[in-house]
């Protein structure tokens, strides 16, 4: 399995995480997204992403948590512009449906897990069910759950779960990181009146943005619990500063280039059985 990349927002393996202590402001431990940086991150994505592909022996899995007005939209297609559509998948997860209730809360996102030599990406998921669902736990009454449901150990046992599938999908070859994109509650007030403002972002405003902001709190306490329970080496958490979002998205783009730079990446070799074929496809097309 892969270890993670040295980074200053890279959630600690042993629990002691604290979003209290977590910033949401820019560093200064490099350039932001734009200009030559921007580009010779897409570059580098895009090489790295044929070599993916072409090996087939890898699946990479990212991951993104955030608030409403994070930035998670915009960060998957900052970072992700000028890689093959081909070689990617995006799924984003929202309310379950009939058929997803009907399975496991597990389901839905195993349904979408990446195949090998793709990039796979998750837009909110199955960490929705300890953190949405944990700050609104009547919403466990929905999930035709076997009678009686603990409340005091169903969000451990859930954690559990995760975390149990998260290392077997490493040891088979999903390589895994997860971002948190850590605003803070001034920024998104700022972002969200800016969707009420102008005009050409209306349509980027729900209504429940706003209710969901009355349990920060109970939010932030979720994301510390989750957070603790399954960053580990073969999937880690980085909680990423997410108020300048050019500063937030460079800080992702790294990580990613990086763990697909350690992981071993190469084109595969041809078998004495290619080079032969080869050869005789060379004389005849010669």
């Amino acid at each position: 399995m892969f270890e993670a990349p040295a980074s200053p927002y890279l959630v600690p393996f042993d629990g002691t995480f604290r979003v209290s202590e977590a910033t949401t402001s820019p560093g200064t431990d490099g350039p932001r997204h734009t200009g030559k940086n921007r580009k010779q991150n897409t570059r580098n994505l895009n090489r790295l992403q044929r070599v993916l592909a072409a090996g087939d022996k890898h699946a990479l899995l990212l991951v993104f948590q955030a608030m409403d007005a994070a930035g998670k939209d915009s960060t998957i297609r900052a970072v992700m512009q000028g890689v093959d559509p081909s070689g990617c998948q995006v799924f984003t997860f929202k309310k379950p449906s009939s058929l997803e209730l009907d399975h496991d809360f597990l389901w839905r996102t195993t349904f979408r897990l990446p195949e090998r030599g793709r990039i796979g990406i998750f837009n909110r998921s199955q960490y929705e069910e300890v953190l949405v669902v944990r700050v609104h736990p009547r919403i466990l009454d929905y999930q035709k759950l076997p009678d009686p449901i603990n409340y005091d150990t169903v969000w451990d046992d859930r954690l559990r779960s995760v975390r149990e599938q998260e290392e077997h999908l490493a040891r088979n070859g999903t390589v895994i990181l997860k971002f948190w994109l850590n605003v803070s509650k001034d920024e998104q007030k700022r972002r969200l009146l800016s969707r009420l403002n102008e005009p050409s972002k209306n349509w980027k405003f729900e209504s429940g943005d706003v209710v969901e902001r009355r349990h920060w709190d109970n939010y932030m306490q979720a994301y510390e619990d989750a957070l603790n329970a399954t960053s580990r080496p073969w999937a880690p958490w980085f909680s990423i500063p997410a108020d300048d979002k050019p500063y937030m998205q460079a800080r992702v783009a790294e990580i990613i280039i990086e763990t697909l730079q350690n992981i071993g990446l190469k084109y595969p070799e041809p078998s004495d059985e290619d080079r032969a074929e080869y050869a005789e496809a060379r004389k005849e097309l010669s």
